[in-house]
């Protein structure tokens, strides 16, 4: 993600989030190319990297770690998915349907938009955010701490917003 402030606002991300792949890779144009770098010669020689471009939005993400285009575009539909949570906010942030999600779960992407618009909401307090969600802030932190890119990307958004970066102390 580069480093603009600026968000699409949509209220059409959580049907977005909630669709099955083949609904979502449907809004998405897609190529695909040769991926570089280590590999051997089946890389070098076959276009399995993938580029997606999720047409409402404009976002765009690539995935190249395997040697299979089936499976890199699968990759990157899951990297758009979370890409779409961290830069489309909802006009109106619903309160998440559970205060935790498995980083495996099909919902975890609607999971991360929904805390993402709370801290916004509460201007990234995450006392104020942890009060709105029903939780903890302690547990707040790690909701946020479990997922290395939600952190770091929480960490971008506090840093704009000229807010501290949070640390997680062991």
């Amino acid at each position: 993600m580069d480093k603009k402030t600026d968000f699409i606002i949509s209220d059409e991300r959580d049907k977005w989030l909630r669709q099955n792949d083949e609904e979502f890779f449907r809004q998405c144009g897609m190529e695909a190319f040769k991926g570089s770098g280590n590999g051997g010669q089946k890389r070098n020689k076959t276009s399995s990297a993938v580029r997606l471009r999720h047409t409402p939005t404009g976002i765009t993400v690539t995935d190249c770690s395997g040697r299979s285009q089936h499976q890199n575009r699968h990759e990157a539909l899951k990297k758009l998915r979370f890409q779409l949570a961290l830069e489309v906010r909802s006009g109106s942030p619903a309160v998440p349907e559970r205060a935790e999600v498995s980083l495996d779960s099909p919902d975890y992407p609607l999971w991360t938009a929904v805390m993402i618009d709370h801290l916004f909401k509460n201007s990234f307090s995450l006392k104020d955010t942890a009060e709105s969600l029903g939780i903890s802030s302690s547990k707040l932190v790690k909701l946020l701490y479990r997922d290395p890119a939600l952190w770091q990307a929480v960490n971008r958004f506090r840093e704009q917003a000229g807010l501290p970066l949070m640390i997680k102390k062991e």
